[in-house]
């Protein structure tokens, strides 16, 4: 019963079985895949910011995430004190079960405790006009991050995962796609500085985004 009176609950549940029931309507067609630059490619140097550690997920990891492509790794700059982590998890289609795991639902599985949610609007080059992505603090212990995450799918920056499943079914529907990509920048906040951690992330994400754009296929 209580799981009947919460509407998040439910609203997924809907969002669910209709998006499985487009994705089985349209299952005998074929499905279109375009190729992207692979993630290993990616470059070390962003701007002022270069790569410290390109840090691969285990295999029991990558095996659980079910990503064609991922990259994890560490970029610092001369004007921010500390590191920032970026990971890139590539699907081609969401067809099979695969799909981007959300980090609120993985974070609080690893111990990290809900601090801050909301959202993040930032200007970057390439788009007309400022993409909205998430930002999830949390904390573990005497550690806390900042967490900015977006999925880039077909011509989108989308941040609610609502959205994310149904521009999944509208694409796979009109374009024969369901590609998409999880884009994750986590930021160390310094002395309960969120606002700071969160401006170096956003410093990042200018940084990186048109880079993104140029690997993701549109």
């Amino acid at each position: 019963m209580s799981l009947l009176k919460n509407r998040y609950a439910i609203a997924l549940t809907v969002v669910l079985l209709v998006q499985a029931g487009a994705l089985y309507a349209v299952a005998s067609r074929p499905e279109l895949a375009p190729p992207i630059v692979p993630l290993s490619l990616f470059p070390t140097v962003l701007g002022s910011w270069t790569m410290v550690q390109d840090a691969p997920l285990e295999p029991e990891t990558l095996q659980m995430l079910k990503a064609d492509d991922v990259t994890n790794r560490v970029y610092v700059d001369r004007g921010h004190a500390v590191a920032v982590n970026l990971f890139v998890a590539y699907f081609k289609t969401q067809r099979y079960g695969q799909s981007p795991h959300s980090p609120k639902n993985c974070l609080p599985g690893s111990g990290w405790e809900e601090v801050e949610v909301g959202r993040q609007t930032i200007s970057v080059a390439g788009w007309d006009r400022p993409i909205t992505v998430n930002r999830y603090a949390v904390q573990h212990g005497d550690d806390e991050s900042v967490t900015l995450y977006w999925y880039q799918g077909h011509r989108r920056v989308i941040a609610s995962e609502f959205a994310a499943k149904f521009w999944l079914v509208a694409d796979a529907v009109r374009y024969r796609r369901s590609d998409t990509a999880l884009v994750r920048v986590i930021v160390p906040v310094r002395e309960g500085d969120l606002r700071t951690a969160t401006n170096t992330g956003v410093a990042f994400i200018q940084a990186v985004f048109p880079v993104i754009l140029r690997q993701m296929p549109l």
